[in-house]
């Protein structure tokens, strides 16, 4: 159906509320990387395309292949065509856009990168406007962040170069790789750039039904008033994949699900549903309430880790109609490895709101189908009226959507038509894209334009970072006191071990059917 053919939609209105930044220039290291090309590149083509920064903002690629910048203009476009939301790329936009685009070729180490960097930039500055404006963006593997924070200090990159001038600096996760490299990457970037210069990006925040979960709690008011312990049963998170390692399975084997999903993405989307009330929406006030969050969820002690902590590895099975490979036999894969590809979790919020409220946190690789929601369980109403109708009937559910398909949907009760009272029940849903009609933007499209405009309420501050490895570190070292002896324990295609169906089954309660 034609979109236009239907007239105007009223839910558009306002929509297009332009926020532009000052030019500046984005500093990509390891630039010649996938992020790069897949992501970074296609987001900014889009903002350049909506004209949502403005024509001198540049981009500098800093890596250490020797491309030069035709080939790497090259390269990027060919990213644009394969991935942004707009492809293929419109050649006179492409051709405004990539004007911008240089490479740089230098190893992270070397001083003489950073000088040539340096003049490029002050010739930039002259030739497109962009004022000493900088983001410094990490796309590099995070051994190479300390290296490359402590060059831009010794040169004195992170330093504004001017009146007026700012500098900024975006980290790709992980941050750290448990409590004590975490807190030793925020103390070795402390030391160059100042906390509100920090961008700790996780791309989760971005995307449109996490930014709406502030939205639809604190702007209805129907919502908050029954949003706590007395009408929430319990709450489950789930982030499910159905892509295995894609060749990342020697990154993966020293990393594992809770370090790549529960310690950020998990954290933050349990934070922003079970958070308080933020005096104001901006970054210091959103930012506090969420840490507040982290604070006041009850400790995991080590001993108690197998009773509220469920890990898994898949082994051979199919998802969908193809037969896959069990994560031992992954490409690059240590054969014996004791690496988990899937964590199931149970934690209590100890404060007023949410005391002894269950929040079921589950993800994982090669599970059936790719979803990340949100379920919001009410307590089961008496049903004394319709005891004999409404039996069956499950209780009310909100799910917000966060991938696939971004939305919100309701369960309720209705009346079957007929001349009997029947009881079913029944989904209210709303989808983003039909419902305001329009194409919604990459998550990192939303998130780079907040860094260049200074807005940092969508990423992640130090503490925050601290406050979730410190949660997670007795399980991690359980885990490696106690390996798995029992992995694989899951076939590829299914929803996990058994013993994290019989976690929340011991509750009286069950995973939703996704």
């Amino acid at each position: 159906m034609d979109i236009q053919a239907l007239g105007p939609n009223p839910l558009r209105e306002g929509l297009r509320l332009e926020r532009t930044p000052e030019p500046c220039v984005m500093i990509i290291f390891g630039a010649s990387g996938d992020l790069t090309r897949r992501k970074l590149i296609p987001a900014l083509y889009n903002l350049s395309r909506e004209r949502l920064i403005p024509p001198g903002f540049s981009v500098v690629a800093f890596a250490r292949r020797d491309i030069g910048t035709e080939r790497f203009r090259a390269a990027m476009l060919d990213g644009v065509n394969q991935f942004s939301r707009s492809r293929p790329a419109q050649p006179a936009v492409w051709e405004t856009f990539a004007q911008g685009v240089y490479y740089l070729q230098s190893d992270f180490s070397d001083p003489a990168g950073y000088q040539t960097l340096g003049a490029l930039l002050d010739q930039i500055d002259r030739e497109r406007g962009t004022a000493g404006h900088r983001v410094f963006y990490l796309a590099t593997p995070p051994s190479a962040y300390s290296e490359i924070i402590r060059q831009l200090g010794a040169s004195g990159l992170a330093r504004p170069s001017g009146s007026g001038a700012w500098s900024r600096i975006i980290i790709e996760k992980p941050i750290g790789h448990d409590l004590e490299s975490g807190t030793e990457l925020n103390r070795q970037v402390a030391e160059v750039f100042n906390e509100d210069q920090v961008y700790r990006i996780d791309h989760y925040l971005g995307k449109e039904t996490v930014q709406n979960i502030l939205v639809f709690r604190f702007a209805n008011g129907i919502f908050e008033p029954i949003w706590d312990r007395r009408y929430i049963d319990h709450v489950q998170i789930t982030v499910s994949e159905s892509i295995g390692m894609e060749g990342r399975a020697r990154y993966y084997d020293e990393t594992g699900a809770l370090r790549d999903m529960v310690q950020n993405h998990l954290m933050q989307l349990l934070s922003l549903v079970a958070m308080e009330p933020p005096v104001a929406f901006d970054a210091d006030a959103v930012r506090g309430e969420k840490v507040k969050v982290l604070h006041a969820i009850r400790p995991i002690h080590r001993a108690d880790v197998p009773r509220y902590v469920v890990r898994g590895q898949y082994g051979p099975g199919s998802v969908g109609a193809e037969n896959v490979p069990g994560y031992r036999e992954e490409p690059g894969a240590n054969p014996n490895s004791s690496c988990e590809t899937f964590v199931a979790m149970k934690l209590f919020i100890d404060n007023w709101r949410w005391a002894d409220t269950p929040f079921y946190l589950r993800t994982g690789k090669r599970l059936p189908r790719r979803v990340s929601e949100i379920a919001i369980q009410f307590k089961r109403a008496p049903h004394l009226l319709f005891r004999q109708a409404a039996e069956g009937l499950e209780p009310n559910v909100l799910v917000l959507r966060i991938q696939p398909n971004e939305g919100i949907a309701l369960r309720a009760g209705a009346k079957v038509p007929g001349p009997t009272v029947q009881i079913r029940s029944i989904n209210m849903d709303f989808v983003y894209g039909l419902s305001f009609g329009v194409e919604q933007p990459e998550a990192y499209e939303r998130l780079l334009l907040d860094c260049m405009l200074g807005d940092s309420t969508l990423f992640t501050r130090s503490d925050e970072v601290e406050a979730a490895w410190r949660l997670l570190m007795p399980i991690l070292e359980n885990w490696q006191e106690r390996p798995a002896v029992d992995f694989p324990n899951y076939p590829a295609g299914t929803w996990g071990p058994d013993a994290a169906h019989g976690l929340i089954e011991e509750d009286g309660r069950r995973w939703r059917r996704l």
